[in-house]
């Protein structure tokens, strides 16, 4: 059998990092945006709160249920035309005169990009020759998820002088430029069909030689006579959320925490420009390794690393310094122990009828809890409580390694690490 370069298989890559990055888009470029909506719009700070929450319950609704929706009519059509609809949701957004219309756009997009995710990494895994090229890709897909916050605060920061809502119509519109370019790269390319029909026949020879029974019942896999399903789901499940935590603070509140430091808005968008151009170069070179036995390395320094920024920012007493200098650190951990490795985890483990879902389920779970979490963030960040808010996280970051700790052990007893 002929054998192809990792190149070969970029593509896919490519298009689900687009995925990524309009996910992200839509997170960072809501958040950077919220008040000029609420200006242009005349939005009350009650309608605030519902949007941003609305995007952040439609991303995990997408996330829990586009699984099954992809299992039902199947997981290439999702994969291809899903982001049609987030350009819709989007345009509604860019053209809305009124709450009920933004909202109605904001929660369509959340939906679209709550279900991307999951099926996008499944096609970039089962279309993938072996774990280690998918292991690759999938961890590369972390590069574009940074590039789209890091692209959504310079629009937010290029638009900021702009009166009414017309920036944030701007930051929007990229959005949907984005979203159908993925929708039509998807659709269109000829590469991307040969690389689904070569998956899929490979997918159909190994069910053929496989002894395991294949089956598409997410309940029967993590719950039926082998065990070590559902240890792997609660593992990552655990590490997840702990990280996904601080991630969301980070990404919903950090304009917010400089603001409150007394930082002015073009310093706090300007600082998260270049704060997360370290996330970037980071996530970058740790895909480089994803696929090698140094990951788990990384794993642990990235963490000792979350762990420092969190206890730096609480002997710092809160003040702007200690909190970007924080933030600079966490981003160079975070991308070493954080969503990349929950991607490669939960493809690597899990047999590929029920991958989407199972990542759909713990990505909607983790979103959920952030959901719920954001109602309260904004008065756990002020000055006068960060410090102990820090501890709290520094806690959260040790639940996050000890569980990552564990699923690195239990994929050494089941013989999945490379």
């Amino acid at each position: 059998m002929e054998t192809k370069d990792i190149s070969y298989y970029r593509p896919l890559a490519y298009a689900a990092g687009i995925g990524s990055m309009l996910g992200s888009g839509i997170i960072v470029g809501l958040a950077a945006t919220i008040s000029v909506w609420q200006s242009g719009l005349g939005l009350t700070n009650g309608q605030v709160g519902i949007i941003s929450g609305a995007l952040t319950f439609a991303i995990a609704f997408g996330s829990l249920f586009g699984g099954r929706i992809a299992e039902s009519i199947g997981l290439i059509k999702v994969f291809n035309w899903i982001n049609l609809f987030y350009a819709i949701g989007a345009g509604i957004a860019v053209f809305a005169p009124n709450y009920i219309t933004l909202l109605i756009g904001v929660i369509i997009t959340g939906i679209a990009s709550g279900t991307d995710l999951p099926i996008s990494l499944t096609v970039v895994s089962r279309d993938s020759p072996d774990a280690k090229t998918s292991a690759k890709l999938v961890s590369s897909t972390q590069i574009f998820w940074q590039a789209g916050i890091f692209i959504s605060y310079i629009g937010a920061f290029a638009v900021s002088k702009m009166t009414g809502a017309t920036g944030a119509r701007i930051v929007f519109g990229l959005l949907v430029i984005f979203a159908i370019i993925t929708w039509l790269w998807r659709t269109m390319s000829s590469k991307f069909k040969e690389l689904h029909d070569e998956g899929t026949a490979r997918y159909e020879e190994n069910r053929k030689n496989s002894k395991e029974v294949a089956t598409k019942s997410v309940t029967k896999i993590l719950f039926g006579e082998n065990k070590k399903f559902l240890y792997f789901f609660i593992a990552i499940l655990i590490f997840y959320i702990g990280w996904n935590l601080l991630a969301n603070t980070w990404g919903q509140f950090q304009t917010f925490m400089m603001v409150k430091a007394n930082a002015s808005q073009s310093l706090a968008t300007g600082a998260g420009i270049v704060l997360n151009v370290i996330a970037l170069v980071v996530s970058a070179v740790f895909s480089s390794i994803a696929g090698s036995k140094y990951r788990n390395t990384g794993f642990v320094i990235g963490a000792v690393i979350m762990f420092l920024a969190m206890v730096g920012m609480t002997m710092g007493g809160g003040s702007l310094i200690a909190i970007i200098v924080a933030i600079g650190f966490y981003n160079i951990g975070s991308p070493m122990a954080g969503e990349a490795l929950y991607k490669v985890w939960t493809q690597e483990s899990f047999p590929v009828e029920v991958r989407s879902s199972i990542q759909g389920i713990i990505n909607g779970t983790s979103r959920v809890v952030c959901a719920l979490f954001a109602f309260v963030t904004p008065a756990l960040v002020l000055p006068g409580v960060i410090k102990i808010t820090m501890w709290c996280f520094a806690g959260v970051v040790v639940v996050s390694f000890i569980a990552g700790a564990i699923m690195i052990r239990l994929q050494r007893k089941y013989g999945i690490e490379k």
